[in-house]
């Protein structure tokens, strides 16, 4: 079974193998090959959920064009962006943190989600108000380097107790359910 990965991340590409680890069972008998790419979204930093989620699709969709025009196959092929989204409640703007995945087989995609994390103001103030890139904030927030190759935002603003990596685990898990659990999804239809 191969499984196209839309990036050549070290947290990403690490997310989709655990992942196919716990889950390769239930999609094929062979075991798992992967390709990974470095795509690009199309969003440079994305600021909401239609962002997030376009990114990661687009990613797929970017993938698959790659695939084709190198005249490779791949079984299943995948696409995860992380940013930000904002959610209002009792009149307040509040930011978030959350990694998305999609899924798709060639035929039929799914999206999957992480949890979400709050995002501190100074985080915010610079990458929502004053547009700056998340990778590039974080690394001189945390004082760290290349940060969104390691632990990631969500590892700096959790003491590391959930990566990056382990969020994608998480949307990729959700993202992939339908392919995994096909009697849940379709066969009860």
């Amino acid at each position: 079974m191969i499984i196209a990965i839309a990036s050549t991340r070290g947290p990403k590409v690490e997310a989709a193998r655990r992942v196919l680890q716990r889950i390769g069972r239930y999609l094929s008998s062979s075991p798992s090959e992967f390709l990974t790419y470095d795509v690009d979204g199309g969003i440079d930093m994305p600021r909401s959920l239609d962002d997030l989620m376009r990114g990661a699709e687009q990613r797929v969709i970017r993938l698959q064009q790659a695939l084709r025009s190198e005249g490779k196959h791949a079984d299943y092929f995948v696409g995860m962006e992380g940013g930000f989204h904002s959610v209002h409640h009792n009149g307040n703007a509040m930011v978030f943190l959350q990694s998305w995945a999609y899924v798709s087989d060639g035929q039929n995609g799914y999206f999957g989600s992480s949890g979400n994390v709050a995002v501190p103001d100074v985080l915010v103030e610079e990458v929502m108000a004053k547009r700056r890139d998340l990778g590039i904030v974080i690394d001189e927030v945390a004082q760290q380097h290349d940060v969104r190759s390691k632990q990631g935002t969500w590892g700096i603003l959790t003491k590391d107790l959930l990566t990056r990596q382990e969020s994608f685990e998480a949307a990729l898990l959700a993202a992939f359910a339908p392919f995994y659990n096909r009697e849940m999804y379709f066969d009860r239809m």
